[in-house]
């Protein structure tokens, strides 16, 4: 499942930086996170970097993309060859 960024984002910037898939970024208001991108750092690190950062714990999962752990390696897998 990939992370979303909710309305309670307060722009503090931590969160771009830590993405190792670089699926952050600045959106208009808040920061944004594409989904095509996040692993929830599966390949990368045991827990999701941005949800570990993040000061107002403003980063869920977002149901509208159910992914299952061997869906997000796979995805990480492919990124990583691009």
């Amino acid at each position: 499942m990939a992370l979303k960024i909710t309305e309670e984002c307060i722009n503090c910037d931590v969160c771009e930086p830590v993405c190792p898939n670089e699926a952050i970024s600045a959106g208009n208001d808040i920061y944004v996170i594409n989904p095509s991108l996040c692993t929830e750092c599966v390949g990368h690190f045991d827990v999701p970097q941005c949800v570990e950062i993040c000061p107002v714990d403003c980063i869920p999962k977002d149901l509208n993309y159910d992914e299952s752990e061997s869906t997000l390696l796979a995805k990480f897998h492919r990124i990583a060859k691009q």
